[in-house]
């Protein structure tokens, strides 16, 4: 690589914590960029570990989740280009609740189901100070480390269980991960030093969406590179209902019902991938619409619905298909993730 292309790798992604985040793999994803790629869309960013690639290689980015807490990484790590928290942004965000009655949602929801009372109520107070935070790139960096500060605090890292408080009073776990009974407060403190160290500007006009890929293709133009890492059925492919707290915590509904045990939020936002129903027909959508784009990558897991022959026949139409291959060696949690699956890249080029 060019030095140009190298110079912002000094630069730390914080580690995700996230399903099928495709953050191990960067390297591998990286070598099948082309040499001449300037722009790139990374269509499903989800943590936004590959979009951070991208701006550490000095591309410019693009980058879309159809899910607000995972765009508010974007905009903290991908748009921004130089605002982090400082002390006197600390002491906004650990302020006094002033509207105890309008920001109580978590501790309505989720006390002594995530979290015990004390804590559901300061991330209430936190949630109700962040917009006096002085840009949108300090308030989307303030709840993208309160969201993953969450996740650090609750056992597998999502909320689509009921023994969060079960696990987090049982010795053994606590002795693997001490976050469990740690105040959020301390968490967040912890991660935000990786945080405001991880903000930096690529010198290019970066932007994150918050759209359905259906819907954003379109309007797009100019872009050399698409990234696609969509859902696949089979492989968790329904991240609302693992991640619904995040997506309630940043949005605060106020219009949605709360079902099940895990309070999740009712009713979801549409996706498109997550039923078999749905998602071949999507697919291929996707694929008809980002036919201006010369290359894509698309990642794909050989325990995926639909099939990867299936997958290579909604692609030759439009483009010549390599498939590359990597190999789980041992689980890293997940379906699509155990040991003996392979992780799978889908290089789709013009010619």
């Amino acid at each position: 690589m060019l030095f140009e292309e190298t110079k912002y790798l000094d630069y730390k992604f914080p580690e995700p914590q996230y399903l099928g985040a495709k953050h191990i793999h960067r390297g591998w994803i990286a070598q099948f960029i082309p040499d001449d790629v300037t722009t790139v869309l990374d269509a499903f960013s989800g943590s936004q570990s590959i979009a951070y690639m991208f701006k550490q290689l000095g591309k410019k980015v693009i980058t879309n989740d159809f899910l607000s807490f995972n765009h508010l990484i974007g905009k903290a790590l991908i748009e921004n280009t130089s605002d982090t928290l400082d002390e006197f942004d600390l002491e906004l965000l650990f302020s006094n609740n002033d509207k105890p009655h309008e920001f109580d949602l978590i501790e309505r929801l989720y006390a002594d189901l995530f979290f015990i009372s004390e804590e559901a109520a300061f991330a209430d107070r936190f949630r109700s100070n962040v917009h006096k935070l002085s840009t949108p790139y300090k308030q989307a960096l303030a709840l993208t480390i309160m969201c993953r500060s969450m996740t650090r605090k609750v056992t597998m890292g999502h909320f689509a269980h009921t023994q969060a408080l079960i696990y987090a009073a049982d010795p053994a776990r606590i002795k693997r991960n001490r976050s469990l009974i740690r105040p959020l407060k301390d968490i967040f403190l912890d991660l935000l030093p990786e945080y405001n160290a991880a903000v930096f500007h690529n010198l290019k006009d970066n932007i994150s969406y918050n759209n359905n890929i259906l819907d954003l293709l379109p309007t797009l133009n100019n872009i050399d590179l698409v990234y696609f890492d969509p859902p696949y059925c089979n492989s968790h492919a329904d991240y609302q209902s693992f991640y619904h707290l995040l997506e309630t915590y940043v949005e605060y509904w106020k219009d949605k019902q709360f079902i099940n045990g895990t309070k999740r939020y009712e009713p979801k936002r549409y996706s498109g991938y997550d039923k078999k129903s749905e998602a071949v027909s999507n697919l291929q959508l996707m694929f008809e619409r980002a036919n201006h784009i010369p290359t894509w990558l698309v990642s794909y897991n050989d325990r995926s619905f639909p099939d990867i022959n299936t997958m290579i026949g909604l692609i030759e139409p439009f483009r010549k298909v390599k498939v590359e291959r990597k190999t789980y060696h041992s689980g890293r949690g997940g379906k699509g993730s155990v040991a003996g699956s392979s992780e799978i890249l889908l290089v789709c080029t013009i010619n």
